[in-house]
């Protein structure tokens, strides 16, 4: 029976645990410190508890798009979130290091059966002209769980310990499943076939590549074992990916990767810059937090009230950027946004030192929040704007998929490159001395100097960034005056307006 929907409470249920597992992509930067010396682990080893959430989250992202497609996001997103929930109980009550990389896994399916469905069901419930809007309130999500888990994180482990970082998930899982299961409506399925040649090409080069780029320090980029060596690793999982590029292209069933969705010029655009938004966000955080823990000696709890301007201005003006996308080109406040997060990061890689005033350190961390609430939402408004409704499932997948390669990589390449600053600056430093909250006084310069030269990679990234969105393609826009005052609806490149309307399933 068709019945109409209230898109914005299901959009909110839906905020809810999609906050909740991208506030989990961050919120362990904060507390390695802590986890490192509990569990008597060293610095790539903690990495790895960030880095194999990442990757068990990103490598399924195309088969979960499409699996929501065949059973319903709706479905799809409920069971994600159990298991989400589940495991993140099981991280809490880990007692050593490989229990929780383990549990990590697990939580990162949960999280990829949860996040496409997030955005196939808003390009579904929506209408067109309201979808920047919500797009706005998605992406302003996003980047807000980004800068809000290193905060949170740091207020748990100070008050209560690491582990509670992950056991706060359970009641808040608990909640969001009851408003999405009465919020969110059930949509029509599209049946699809499922390329699991595909899956296993994408998840076995994905893991060789970030393995490869992970451990090359702890192995100085030497042999691994018997003939096998750090680069043909990285040489082996980037082979095992152009290959399953190629069979996507020669797939002869439904690829698992619609590459014709790249031909939309601005959906291609927008994967590769939320690829590069989601390598930075992952590698920013770690530096800060182990600047602020171990070079200047504060705790958990101070050293995330350094990061709440982040937040906070984000707060204010990301729904403010959510409804500017409406009405103008979103291409301009994406480009404003990558600037001013490019000019808070070299500020940041500039100042840390290690007697530099904390309180100019909160001038960088404003611009970051103000830059970021320009970047999410007009990225994902610009990659969804065009997609065929049958489609939905599939491009959400791709979108989100990007975006969590990104992270892997980033989390891979944060890890090697801090590994070789340490390396240069602090020549035969213990890297298992960096858990325990002290640093000699004649290390903490060398130390800091490598956390701040470990800032460019994210410097980089939004850089490229702001050149790959200055060329977005032009949307075309008419405003409605009269009762409509205001309101802005969007075209393609192509002339083809976006309008219409939607109606659920029950």
């Amino acid at each position: 029976m068709n019945t109409e929907r209230k898109p914005w409470p299901a959009l909110w249920a839906l905020v809810i645990g999609f906050f909740m597992i991208l506030v989990d992509s961050t919120i362990v930067s904060i507390a390695n410190p802590a986890i490192m010396a509990d569990l008597n682990t060293d610095l790539t080893m903690v990495i790895w508890v960030t880095s194999a959430y990442l990757l068990a989250y990103a490598v399924p992202l195309l088969i979960t798009g499409r699996l929501g497609d065949r059973f319903g996001p709706k479905n799809l997103y409920l069971v994600g979130l159990v298991v989400f929930t589940l495991s993140s109980l099981w991280c809490g009550l880990s007692g050593d290091i490989g229990t929780l990389i383990a549990a990590r896994v697990v939580q990162g399916l949960g999280a990829s059966l949860m996040t496409p469905q997030t955005m196939a069901i808003i390009t579904r419930i929506f209408p067109p002209q309201q979808r920047g809007a919500a797009m706005g309130l998605w992406g302003a999500v996003a980047g807000v769980a980004a800068l809000v888990g290193p905060i949170l994180g740091g207020l748990l482990v100070d008050s209560l310990g690491w582990e509670w970082i992950f056991i706060v998930n359970v009641p808040v899982g608990v909640i969001g499943f009851v408003l999405a299961w009465r919020l969110v409506p059930k949509l029509e399925t599209h049946a699809h076939s499922f390329d699991w040649l595909g899956v296993v090409l994408s998840a076995v080069g994905l893991f060789l590549l970030v393995f490869g780029i992970q451990e090359g320090e702890t192995y100085d980029w030497g042999t691994i074992v018997g003939p096998i060596t750090v680069w043909s690793l990285i040489i082996s999982g980037i082979v095992v990916l152009i290959g399953f590029v190629v069979w996507q292209r020669f797939n002869p069933a439904e690829p698992l990767l619609p590459l014709g969705l790249f031909r939309d010029r601005n959906f291609s655009l927008a994967n590769g810059a939320i690829s590069l938004v989601g390598l930075a966000m992952t590698a920013m955080p770690m530096p800060l937090a182990f600047y602020y823990q171990i070079g200047r000696g504060l705790d958990p709890t101070q050293a995330a009230l350094m990061l709440v301007p982040m937040a906070v201005v984000m707060g204010i003006a990301s729904p403010l950027a959510g409804r500017l996308n409406d009405r103008v080109n979103p291409k301009w406040v994406a480009v404003s946004g990558f600037a001013i997060v490019s000019l808070g990061l070299v500020l940041f890689a500039v100042l840390m030192t290690p007697d530099v005033e904390l309180w100019v350190l909160l001038i960088p961390s404003a611009l970051l929040g103000l830059g970021q609430a320009g970047v999410w939402s007009p990225l994902a408004s610009t990659a969804t704007r065009n997609l065929p409704m049958s489609q939905a499932g599939a491009g959400s997948g791709v979108y989100n998929l990007t975006r969590q390669v990104g992270a892997v990589l980033g989390s891979a390449a944060i890890a090697a490159l801090l590994s070789a600053r340490l390396a240069v600056e602090l020549p035969g430093f213990d890297q298992n001395s960096a858990g325990g909250g002290a640093l000699p006084p004649e290390a903490v310069e060398g130390f800091t100097a490598a956390m701040s030269q470990s800032l460019w990679l994210a410097v980089g990234a939004f850089v490229v960034g702001a050149f790959v969105v200055l060329f977005f393609a032009k949307p075309k826009v008419t405003v409605a005056w009269g009762e409509h005052k205001g309101a802005a609806s969007w075209s393609d490149a192509a002339g083809a307006p976006t309008t219409g309307s939607l109606t659920a399933v029950d």
